[in-house]
């Protein structure tokens, strides 16, 4: 057909009209003229997969686990030799003004805990009564354990909260407070980010109104990003029966799927609309065949752009989906199970959410194209009524400035970004404990009771697990071990050997003196590991193993933290080299690399201030262990994103024209405009989740946005037109050996 061959290519494409169409074209295409079955397909895989995905449930896990550790090694020894602290437990923390021994407050605890005693997954229960150290000095303070029979991460939420229910029955009669804290518990609480979702969606809807004018038109990005991220939402959910998902995959697979859903959706609309109001001005009178919305001149119209838009922006979403991809499948180099999952999850989601673009918005086209002719025909007509520029031409006059005073434009943007990095020199990684949940809840209750009751150590002890040959008791080197960790500097207090059904291993609990978030804490780990417990091995020959979340949270971070280079270089590598090849030039992907660490580091430094150090009032604790690897993934692809669709303009009017400076005016002109609305809805989309009560969302919203938001500004508006405009004609330069081995991939045919 005619239509399938686009006019007025860019030179180097090589035919101009008499190019056969590419299959993302043909796709447009077929999408087009089938809107009600390609719609009818999707809207039948989304019902399916959340049919199916309903049925078969959820199976979430949360598995920060690293085999090799020595926190691991000392889970595995208490579980295989029958340690009861093996399993999760639910502390359940009593107050009591008049006293926890108060006869009347003694019989309604002791009835209350043989309820609990009784109900599923429950192990043991030990009270305040049998353990004279599990009621604090002044006895207004006490807690009773229950040992569950399998880990907190595996503990159904429904059972939880059959405990929490039946432990709370007695809260408040005379005076008696009851509050529950353990990680089964704090699962329990969770809430999900539906709020945040909503908010962010709604923002992002009030751009694409102001920027096409039209509810119509703004809502086909979104409709399309949902149907591509209620599609995705329930294959994850069946996938997590067959691969650890973490229980943050679903809300942080929403946060990225709606940004990259809207934005891919909204660059293709974006250079749909922009070849309508081409064609209108090429048609004789001005306006387009069909404009009056009658006929088939409209339809052809409409199906000539949406295949050239296809054609040209669908190439630069695919490019950019893939470049996503990469970056989360980067993630395997880091080799820690728990954030494999949660990558080909949020890999998975880039996928869907590029096939949706590329599927069905050419189907929703077809069905409100007329209406969305007729409006982008009376604004541009009213824009010409009222003598308004050309679009672009402000962008156009901003590249000329930025050009004109390159250095000064580089040297302060460069400076800015890197005072924002500075604080992510200091980052100090871990994972937020009961003492970041919020004030109201109960597990912050019992953890502020226990702390005031009985230091702020206990609520993150360290297991010392003594290690010996199989056969023989462990007791006596136990002992050791307990006096002297009750003597080391930094420790408040340590329990007896606490032995296991095995008698080759016993346990030690230690309480540090200062609180889980403590860097102090941390310290602790490390000269008990360095230099207390080896003298008492070597005296006892017995192998002391420092496990709990504290020391997990520990090697967790320490693992992050060494393979983060091979994982950096890896995807750094793979993006570079596909720059390389699409743009046929070495310095540009060096730019690229360079640029966007440049805003991942400022990222991170603004999370630094703000929940490291507790700027703005949030309460200062680390780092969830996994934000950086996961924002570098996340922020690294998606400012790939903008860096193809900006170059691939730059470069488009660079093989027309031959001319630099002029390509750099142009591209910025006729992107400016786009890619800001798209990094202002992405910004919408992430911040929304700073409203979540979730510590760990609001660190990667805030990440997000602030990445994004310096993407767009700082480097889009002011470094790239700079440093292009240095480089000159070097900025295409690739040599010729590399030249002959690199593959040709080009974004315009």
């Amino acid at each position: 057909m005619g239509i399938g061959r686009t006019e007025q290519r860019s030179a180097g494409g090589g035919g101009g009209g008499g190019t056969s169409p590419g299959i993302l074209e043909r796709i447009a295409a077929y999408a087009f003229q089938h809107k009600w079955q390609a719609l009818g397909l999707w809207a039948a895989v989304l019902i399916a997969v959340q049919v199916v995905a309903g049925m078969a449930g959820d199976d979430y896990r949360n598995d920060f686990s690293l085999p090799g550790t020595e926190s691991h090694h000392a889970t595995e020894v208490m579980e295989q030799h029958g340690a009861a602290q093996a399993g999760g437990s639910v502390q359940i923390v009593l107050q009591d003004e008049d006293g926890i021994r108060d006869a009347g407050t003694r019989q309604r605890v002791a009835g209350m805990l043989g309820e609990v005693e009784g109900l599923d997954k429950v192990a043991q229960v030990r009270g305040p009564y049998a353990d004279s150290s599990a009621v604090a000095r002044g006895e207004k303070i006490g807690y009773a354990t229950v040992t569950l029979d399998v880990a907190a991460e595996e503990m159904p939420v429904e059972d939880t909260k059959r405990i929490m229910d039946t432990a709370q029955r007695i809260d408040g009669q005379d005076g008696l407070r009851v509050e529950l804290g353990g990680e089964a518990v704090r699962a329990a609480e969770e809430g999900g980010g539906g709020a945040a979702e909503g908010a962010g969606m709604l923002g992002a809807l009030v751009i694409l109104v102001f920027l096409f004018g039209s509810l119509v038109a703004a809502s086909l990005p979104v409709v399309t990003a949902v149907f591509a991220v209620g599609s995705t939402m329930g294959l994850i959910i069946l996938a997590s029966h067959f691969v650890t998902l973490a229980d943050f995959t679903p809300p942080l697979m929403m946060l990225v799927g709606l940004g990259v859903g809207i934005d891919y959706a909204l660059l293709i609309f974006s250079r749909y609309r922009g070849e309508l109001l081409r064609q209108a001005d090429s048609a004789p009178g001005g306006q387009g065949a069909g404009a009056d919305g009658a006929g088939t001149g409209t339809r052809e119209v409409g199906e000539r752009a949406a295949r050239i838009a296809m054609d040209a922006a669908g190439r630069s979403v695919f490019f950019a989906g893939c470049t996503v991809i990469i970056a989360l499948l980067g993630l395997f180099a880091l080799g820690l199970g728990s954030l494999q999952g949660v990558a080909l999850a949020m890999a998975l989601t880039v996928l869907v959410t590029m096939l949706a673009s590329l599927t069905l918005l050419p189907a929703l086209l077809s069905v409100f194209g007329g209406r969305i002719q007729r409006n982008v025909a009376r604004r541009a007509q009213r824009q010409a009524d009222r003598g308004r520029p050309a679009e672009g031409t402000r962008w156009r006059r901003w590249g000329g400035g930025v050009q004109r005073h390159p250095v000064v434009a580089l040297l302060v943007s460069v400076v800015a970004l890197g005072a924002l990095a500075a604080p992510a020199l200091n980052l100090r990684l871990g994972f937020a404990d009961a003492g970041n949940d919020a004030p109201s809840s109960t597990t912050r209750q019992a953890y502020d009771l226990l702390a005031e009751g009985f230091g702020p150590g206990f609520n993150g002890p360290l297991m010392v697990v003594a290690d010996g040959e199989r056969g023989q008791s462990v007791q006596p080197a136990a002992g050791v071990l307990h006096e002297e960790l009750r003597a080391a500097p930094g420790v408040a207090d340590s329990s007896p050997p606490i032995p296991t059904k095995d008698p080759s291993a016993a346990l030690v609990i230690v309480y540090p003196e200062s609180a889980p978030q403590s860097e102090q804490t941390d310290d602790l780990v490390t000269e008990l590991r360095e230099d207390v417990l080896p003298p008492v091995e070597q005296r006892t020959d017995t192998e002391f193993l420092v496990g709990g979340s504290n020391a997990g949270a520990l090697d967790f971070s320490s693992t992050v933290a060494d393979r983060m280079p091979l994982f950096v270089a890896i995807v750094v590598g793979l993006s570079a080299l596909l720059l390389m090849s699409v743009f046929r030039s070495v310095l540009i992907p060096l730019k690229a690399a360079v640029l966007n660490l440049l805003s991942i580091g400022a990222s991170l430094g603004v999370i630094t201030l703000v929940f490291q150090e507790g700027w703005f009032g949030v309460q200062p604790g680390p780092i969830e262990a996994f934000i950086p690897v996961m924002i570098f993934a996340i922020v690294f692809g998606l400012s790939m994103d903008y860096e193809v669709f900006l170059l691939s303009r730059i470069h488009e009017e660079w093989e027309r024209t031959k001319e630099p400076a002029l390509a750099v005016r142009e591209g910025l002109a006729h992107t400016g405009k786009v890619i800001t609305a798209a990094a202002a809805i992405m910004i919408v989309v992430f911040a929304a989740f700073m409203m979540s009560p979730d510590r760990m969302l609001q660190q990667f919203g805030l990440g997000l946005a602030v990445a994004i938001l310096l993407d767009a500004v700082v480097i889009r508006c002011l470094i790239v037109p700079a440093v292009m405009r240095l480089f000159g004609l070097r900025a295409w330069w690739l040599p010729g050996p590399l030249a002959k081995v690199l593959p040709r991939v080009k974004l315009e045919r």
